[in-house]
């Protein structure tokens, strides 16, 4: 795979998977509303995305060591890849329980992210269970603290 097309794909992934959940665990611990999840997964997949493509086609610009379609590659598919990928944690929400839908979509993301690290540890000859534990961790980071950020801000509103 060309190096410009794996940069937008594990970028938009990573950011796919690591924003999307922090954002609908977030807005379901502070809302419980499918509507206002299933709104920021929208948003996401829109806004995120071609904010992500944007900020990946500068970072790429500014080591100025691509040609210009290589620097459109990897934007173009940071935008698909997140788009599309963050428009997937859209089905559970549609087809079950907000709660079991919050739950299927962290099993999903978390598996996707620990498939990538696994490949990128097996691309960069290093040991994949590092790679996997370092992404793994930081995402239930991100998981576990926006739950926190939504109770709070739930505890505030309604006290």
């Amino acid at each position: 795979m060309k190096e410009s097309l794996r940069t937008g794909l594990s970028f938009g992934l990573t950011s796919g998977i690591i924003t999307t959940l922090g954002l609908m665990v977030g807005l379901n611990s502070s809302t419980h509303s499918r509507i206002a999840v299933l709104g920021g997964i929208l948003t996401i997949a829109v806004a995120d995305a071609l904010s992500d493509a944007l900020g990946i086609h500068i970072s790429e610009e500014s080591e100025n060591q691509h040609t210009h379609k290589e620097i459109w590659e990897s934007t173009f598919a940071t935008f698909i890849t997140k788009f599309l990928f963050a428009l997937t944690f859209a089905v559970p929400i549609l087809l079950f329980t907000l709660t079991t839908a919050v739950i299927i979509s962290v099993i999903w993301g978390l598996t996707m992210l620990g498939i990538l690290s696994f490949q990128l540890a097996r691309l960069q000859k290093v040991t994949p269970w590092k790679v996997i534990t370092e992404h793994l961790t930081i995402a239930i980071t991100v998981i576990v603290v926006t739950y926190g950020v939504g109770i709070l801000l739930s505890d505030l509103i309604n006290f």
